[in-house]
């Protein structure tokens, strides 16, 4: 790609890691003599410049774009927008925040909800929820209407659990720290994390007896459950799957044999409420239940294709996929897959329709970028973007559920579990 990189007048950054060096500036200031207007050095040219400079001057820290598509008024723009700012904002102004918010704005400028900059704090709490494991101390926390974090379930065997936190508890100390005027859900969560073997003091308010009490809990690394499994009727096995992780593969397949070792004649996988996540594991997941053939395909803006497949081993019974308006992205890969192979029925409402692929590039400082690099299309070439997927069988939950998640829908109004089974059962019988 031809890139280039503007100096001088317009991008005074490359003239002064030039001149701040030992390395003479004649002869790049000659050529900014014969382009009056603004200096262009190709990628390749600034390469070649700091080679001859004995690395004294660092391609990398110039700000680069390509010429045939950026209007040099706009770069002509920019300084004069910083320069104003620096020079007579009424308070000093941190250039280092100013760089971080462009290119936090350069990435929003995209539109792309799905392309998103993240700073080094909202790095680590991506990487920990695709990861499937972070250090706490275990609880699934929400706040109230009166905006107090709230435990909502303290984990098996973690150290919340077993300290005596409760759900319903009230958090209003966080080593002291009153968080009780906090709005940042994100803060909050941050500060109860911490380093591995180290300590917390949480102080929470229990409705149920009037009383705060005290827990000093030491921090432990907690695994996240993001997959279940169970029997129903004896001979149909359920896996619930809440999002796919990097290491969800592994587990269903734990789950899975488990099932089968019970001699399970049928299987539900419920995807509701799954917002996607590892691509490479969706597909494992996929080539454990289809045969051989195409699982999906992506294509990124030059048109390159790279196809994932399943080998000739496959579930071989009946299976139903439970999907809704939150199954989006991996979930929709599988659901796509199984819907065009007619391996199973998909049975709830429609999906989100996310079609779009993301790479994650971890930052040198411990930010991130998450952007989308391609779109992908079911086997038989749709691409669900923006549309989602149908379900075979459309059923609704009853209207007062509407906005629950579906772990809290009682298992005895769960109309869309009710109809999977009875379509299992149906195929068995």
């Amino acid at each position: 790609m031809n890139k280039n990189i503007f100096s001088s007048k317009i991008l005074p950054l490359i003239l002064v890691a030039l001149l701040s060096s030992t390395v003479t500036a004649y002869g790049f200031l000659q050529w900014y003599e014969r382009n009056p207007k603004y200096v262009v050095l190709s990628e390749e040219e600034a390469k070649v410049f700091e080679k001859k400079s004995n690395n004294k001057f660092d391609a990398d820290y110039a700000i680069t774009f390509d010429k045939n598509s950026v209007d040099i008024e706009n770069i002509k723009k920019y300084n004069k927008v910083k320069k104003l700012l620096t020079s007579h904002y009424y308070q000093e102004v941190d250039q280092n925040q100013m760089l971080e918010g462009a290119i936090a704005g350069m990435v929003s400028a995209l539109k792309d909800p799905y392309t998103v900059y993240f700073t080094k704090d909202q790095m680590q709490v991506f990487t920990e929820s695709t990861s499937g494991s972070y250090v706490g101390i275990g609880v699934s926390l929400n706040m109230d209407s009166d905006g107090l974090m709230t435990v909502v379930e303290a984990f098996n065997g973690s150290p919340a659990k077993e300290a005596g936190i409760m759900p319903g508890d009230k958090i209003v100390k966080v080593d002291d720290q009153d968080v009780t005027t906090i709005s940042d859900q994100d803060y909050i969560v941050s500060i109860i994390k911490g380093e591995e073997n180290t300590k917390v003091k949480i102080t929470v308010f229990r409705p149920s007896e009037g009383t705060y009490v005290d827990f000093d809990i030491i921090r432990k690394k907690i695994k996240i459950e993001n997959i279940t499994s169970e029997l129903i009727d004896k001979d149909i096995g359920y896996i619930k799957i809440n999002m796919f992780d990097s290491e969800i593969a592994k587990y269903f397949g734990d789950h899975l044999n488990g099932l089968l070792a019970k001699n399970i004649k049928g299987l539900i996988i419920d995807l509701r409420d799954n917002p996607g996540g590892d691509y490479k594991q969706v597909c494992a997941i996929a080539d454990r239940l289809l045969p051989e053939g195409l699982i999906v395909y992506t294509e990124d803006r030059l048109g390159n294709r790279i196809e994932e497949k399943s080998d000739s081993t496959e579930l071989g019974m009946p299976l139903a996929i439970l999907v809704n308006g939150n199954s989006a992205s991996a979930s929709e890969i599988l659901a796509g897959a199984v819907k065009d192979h007619d391996k199973g029925t998909l049975i709830g409402t429609r999906t989100f329709g996310k079609g779009l692929v993301q790479a994650v590039e971890p930052l040198e400082d411990g930010s991130g970028l998450k952007f989308t690099i391609a779109r992908y299309f079911t086997p038989s070439g749709v691409c669900i973007h923006q549309d989602g997927i149908e379900p075979d069988i459309e059923v609704k939950l009853d209207e007062k559920y509407s906005n629950l998640p579906v772990s809290q829908v009682p298992r005895e109004d769960d109309t869309q579990l009710q109809k999977a089974v009875e379509v299992i059962h149906g195929q068995i019988d």
